[in-house]
């Protein structure tokens, strides 16, 4: 609160103070002294009395007399019936006289209301204009104001040097900083920059940090607010809220309005929720009609950044609003080491910390998995009482950042150990003999997360931007290898592999529906889409093939699963030694990391451990 608000409420509680003291000296009366009418009358009788007045009050006949004794004392007697008593004082013969009747204080019944409620009116009047004054921060009668933060200058101190990775998405965006930079270079040709950049990407890939390293860079002021900041239970204020951030932002021209997780307030309407009069939709409206409103050039460009581009409305998508969209992927080796180096500035580093081997080892890792990564490992170091952060503080990191953390104090019966042994086992066998899935990072029969006995990391080595049909083919081996193992071992089966069932399940039947692999089906996508169903599409959700083509579909599906089912039982049938010997080290040290698992497929097993090489072994 400023210094004026501050006096101005001090004001205020004077000036009721002194209301209130206003009002209970009008209603003081004057205390009963005791004085008796027994008393009264004998001093009549004896002659003590000098003279009397009656005063009747509003109320006849109540009222009191003011007695007047010879030896000039007053006294005050009050009585419920003033004519009576002034018939006995004249019969006595002493001066008598009357008082008018007192009338209603004319400041109490009249001008004290009316201060009262002109104080209150002023006040709320004072206190609305200081809560508009203070912008976004006001709380009160302020719901139709922006709730944008603006950036200024030096403020942001984001440029896209601070940027790593994402090479060719800040390529495209210079146009954007040299446009706000120099202007008059591209209206010279009649160019048009773009009105609205649309940022597209799953999250965590540095879509935000993009809109504000823009900002920074072209040194202007950066106006951020957030899709849920515009809605309300109120009607019309996101609406509200639209128009004064738009009227905010040409003020301050050239800027940036960044709006983060658009789909919030612009999904695709006609869905039947909410009806024509939707507050989404009339905050959607507004913002269509403002991105239009501003001229060309006029040195505003609106950035969104959304990961569901699929639900936006195809209104705020065309020409003229967000007239490019920029599509930022998860980074690939080079970017996940430059992003790596990035985070690892203000973290001290041992000798043998690789930040090319983890780039290596991370991939399908965003930003925002890196640099949790990192921090995890710190965390490691700082819990272990180091300064500095080695190569075995990542590895764990890796693992916690990857299945989850590890519950070493459950107690898990010797059959349940031995079981999830070969179960872990089936899997690691099949990943380090299939070309296109492995190699094996680490096995442990450690419970982990809620209900997993056990775990098998990969290790991928590069990156892939698609799939075939032999690799997906290979999952779904992988995925069954642990059931198998169970069967050909126990000659019995668990629930454990419910997980994995759901997977291969999974993976068979959109190479069915989806990417056309099956030579029955057909090269048709009778994929359902299951996030069809979703609040900004359509609700309805039907089937687009037969009954009879369903029926080809399972039947698809099941035969890719048993067939794959039987290559992967083949494999582990073939180095069923490795499995025995696998399941037993596991037993022997719950935790193996690759070089000793690849060890186990030596024909002069064992060989001797290289040291340093365990992952998160117990000691």
């Amino acid at each position: 609160m400023n210094k004026s608000g501050r006096s101005f409420y001090l004001y205020f509680v004077i000036i009721i103070c002194l209301l209130l003291f206003t009002v209970w000296v009008g209603t003081l009366r004057v205390p009963n002294s005791g004085y008796t009418r027994g008393e009264f009358e004998t001093q009549m009788e004896n002659n003590e009395v000098a003279v009397v007045t009656v005063c009747p009050n509003k109320d006849t006949p109540t009222g009191s007399l003011k007695v007047v004794l010879k030896s000039g004392e007053e006294r005050i007697l009050y009585v419920t019936d003033v004519t009576e008593m002034e018939r006995i004082v004249r019969e006595h013969g002493i001066d008598c006289s009357v008082e008018s009747v007192p009338e209603e204080s004319w400041f109490l019944n009249s001008v004290l209301p009316i201060l009262i409620v002109v104080v209150v009116c002023v006040f709320f009047f004072v206190m609305m204009n200081a809560q508009n004054a203070g912008g976004g921060g006001g709380k009160m009668m302020n719901f139709g104001k922006s709730r944008a933060r603006l950036t200024i200058g030096a403020e942001n101190k984001i440029t896209l040097g601070d940027v790593a990775g994402l090479k060719e998405e800040k390529e495209e965006l210079q146009e954007i900083v040299e446009f706000l930079r120099e202007p008059g270079k591209f209206t010279k040709v009649g160019a048009r920059i773009p009105k609205g950049v649309l940022l597209e990407g799953a999250p965590g890939t540095g879509k935000t940090l993009l809109a504000k390293a823009i900002a920074g860079e072209a040194n202007v002021p950066f106006f951020s607010i957030s899709g849920s900041d515009f809605v309300e239970m109120f009607v019309g204020v996101g609406a509200s809220r639209v128009r004064d951030m738009f009227a905010e932002a040409k003020r301050h021209a050239p800027c940036i309005i960044f709006i983060d997780e658009i789909d919030a307030v612009a999904r695709r309407r006609g869905t039947g929720m909410g009806g024509g009069h939707d507050e989404r939709e009339q905050t959607l409206n507004q913002l269509l009609v403002e991105m239009d409103g501003f001229g060309v050039n006029e040195g505003i460009i609106v950035m969104a950044a959304t990961n569901r581009v699929d639900i936006l409305d195809p209104a705020i998508l065309r020409p003229g609003r967000f007239d490019r969209k920029i599509t930022v992927a998860s980074p690939d080796v080079r970017g996940r080491e430059d992003i790596l180096k990035v985070h690892a500035k203000n973290k001290p580093l041992g000798d043998d910390v690789d930040l090319q081997q983890i780039a290596q080892t991370t991939a399908g890792f965003t930003g925002a998995d890196l640099e949790n990564l990192l921090n995890e490992a710190a965390i490691n170091a700082a819990m272990d009482k180091r300064v500095f952060v080695r190569q075995e503080d990542i590895k764990k990191a890796f693992i916690k950042v990857g299945i989850g953390a590890e519950k070493k104090s459950r107690i898990i019966s010797e059959k349940e150990k031995k079981i999830t042994a070969y179960h872990e086992a089936g899997h690691a066998i099949l990943f380090h003999v299939l070309p296109d899935v492995g190699p094996v990072y680490t096995v442990s029969i450690i419970p982990t997360g809620l209900g997993a006995a056990g775990y098998t990391m990969p290790l991928p080595e590069k990156d892939e931007m698609f799939l075939t049909k032999g690799k997906m083919f290979e999952d779904i081996m992988v995925s069954l290898g642990g059931r198998i193992a169970e069967e050909i071992i126990f000659d019995d089966i668990t629930t454990g592999a419910s997980s994995d069932i759901k997977k291969a399940t999974k993976v068979a039947r959109r190479m069915v529906t989806r990417y056309g692999m099956s030579a029955n089906i057909g090269v048709i996508n009778y994929d359902d889409d299951d996030d069809e169903v979703f609040i900004g599409r359509d609700l309805a959700h039907a089937k687009n093939h037969s009954e009879l083509v369903s029926g080809e579909i399972d039947r698809e599906v099941k035969m890719i699963i048993d067939d794959c089912y039987q290559k992967a039982k083949d494999i582990i049938v073939e180095h069923e030694d490795v499995l025995h010997r696998c399941a037993k080290l596991l037993l022997e040290k719950e935790k193996i990391n690759r070089a000793e698992f690849e060890a186990l497929f030596d024909t002069y097993y064992p060989q001797p451990e290289e040291p340093g090489e365990r992952v998160g072994e117990e000691q």
